[in-house]
Order: C-alpha cells, then structure tokens, then sequence
C-alpha cells in the first residue's frame, strides 16, 4: 500500500474516532446518552432556624442547562420572600431520614434520569407519606420512562410521552381548570405563555383523582401529532380531551404538586408563574392556600 494511502486511511480512522468519541460525550453531557451516577455521601447540611426548603436539581438524563440555574434562583428568592431557609444540591444522598427530616418542603427542579438508590427512594417515601412537601417541575416529569414506578404512577401520576416538535417552542393558552382554587386565582383567561415546549402526557391525572389546575388550548398552538418515525414510536404531542399541565394532590399525610411548564429559562421570571410557584410551595409546605 502506498505511503500516502496509509496515512490518508489512518487520517479517517482518527477522524472518526475523534468525531464519534466527542458525540458520545457531547451526548453525556446534554442527557440524550444517560447516566447512572448515585452518591451515598450526603453533603453537610447546616443547622436551620427557619422552616427549610430542599432544592434538588440532579440531572442523569436530559439536562435543561439554561433552566435549572435560573429556576433554582427563583425557587429561592420566594423561599426568602416567604421567611424560609433554603439549602440547593445535586447530591441525590440528601435522600435520606436524616437530612429530609431537617426539611418541610423538596422541590425537583428539572430532575431528569434515574438518580436515587433503592434505599433513598424509600426514604423519599417516607417522608412523604410522613407529612412532607414536595413540587416538581417540568423535566421531573419529563422521562419517557422510568425505573420507578411509583414515581411516575403515584408522585407525578402520568407518563410523559413528547413534547411540541414542529416548533418546539410556541406561544400558548393556558386555562385555569379550578376556578375556585386559590392557587391559580390571579391567572389571566386565558393565560398566554410565550416561547415555551409544550408536554403531552400518556393519560389525565384527574383519572386518578388528582386535582387540575391548569390545562392547555390545543387549538392555541400547531401541534404534530403522533411520530410516525420507528425510533420514535408512541412520541405525540397531543392528548385526547383535556390536556392538563399542573396538577396536585396529597399523598399520605403529604401534598404534591407538579407543573410541566419550564424548559425555557425566561419562563420562571414570568410574574405570573413566579406567583403561581410561590403559591405552590407554600401550599406544599404546610398545606395554606393564599
């Protein structure tokens, strides 16, 4: 073989090599190839004198890298605004009965990706069950499977199964399905969200008995339908009859409340979504509505 086809040959043989190993750590880093990263250690968590909030941002699927920095930013300015203490981490072993006993409120902000051991799971349970207050938001219900099943059957209570493609982001009405509750009662009607990824959900919560806040116009905005790509069998963005994006309920002695709005960062500073999440979180602490 010549000399020049040799090297040209190992050239390409490089290139590829390059090009493919940075795909797969460019798909790390994004969550499109997940990981299985679980910490044992907790962090040292202070002492609080106030009522505590956990914000938990851990990402071992898709990583909303815009959102979580602003969202955890906004989670504890209305934590401040409302007397309470706050403690932020990524480390999943806070899951356990001695750190989440020091907290009266988890917030799962954009969480994504199997992230908690059998035994820190248990312990999430618990302390739920216990009392305890919990909200997730957008990407914590965001997997288009999961390992636990309790979480996506019973926290969450509907399987996520795609998102708005063609645009992804669009404008969109949103209406207030509970007129009476308080925690919707300064929302517009209809609500006009703008720029946002839209969620569909396998079945309605309601089904289960859960309590809808806010749903959304499917007429308000283009939506594609069911996939009709193999590798992408059972995506839609559509949901048959009510279309619902925030929801709560209690579980135990505890509440629960999860809002599938927030992929873009902007969205979070919306007065409106910002009172919305303030309203949530205290009504996840200790049960109030305002």
């Amino acid at each position: 073989m010549p000399r020049w086809l040799k090297v040209s040959l190992l050239s390409v043989v490089a290139l590829v090599l390059v090009l493919g190993g940075g795909g797969y750590f460019y798909g790390k880093s994004i969550g499109i190839i997940p990981s299985h990263d679980y910490e044992t250690a907790p962090p040292t968590v202070p002492a609080f004198t106030r009522p505590a909030v956990l914000i938990f941002n851990k990402t071992n699927g898709f990583v909303h890298k815009d959102a979580i920095p602003v969202a955890d930013v906004v989670f504890s300015e209305l934590a401040d605004a409302q007397g309470w203490d706050v403690f932020v981490t990524d480390n999943a072993a806070v899951h356990n009965p001695g750190v989440l006993g020091k907290f009266q409120l988890v917030i799962w902000n954009n969480v994504s990706g199997d992230v908690l051991t059998a035994e820190q799971r248990e312990s999430l349970v618990q302390w739920l069950n216990a009392g305890g207050g919990w909200v997730g938001v957008h990407g914590s219900g965001g997997d288009t499977a999961y390992d636990w099943e309790w979480y996506v059957n019973t926290l969450i209570g509907a399987q996520f199964v795609g998102h708005t493609m063609d645009p992804q982001f669009q404008d969109a009405a949103l209406l207030v399905s509970e007129p009476g509750t308080a925690l919707t009662a300064h929302l517009p009607a209809p609500w006009i969200v703008p720029a946002e990824e839209w969620y569909a959900f396998a079945s309605n919560p309601r089904d289960k008995g859960y309590e809808i806040l806010l749903t959304i116009d499917q007429d308000s905005y283009v939506t594609t339908g069911e996939s009709a790509s193999s590798w992408m069998q059972g995506w839609t963005d559509r949901m048959e009859g009510e279309h619902p994006l925030a929801w709560r309920h209690t579980l135990g002695q505890g509440r629960v409340f999860y809002s599938a709005i927030g992929h873009q960062p902007g969205t979070y500073q919306l007065p409106e979504y910002r009172q919305l999440l303030g309203k949530a979180m205290r009504w996840a602490m200790d049960g109030s509505e305002q």
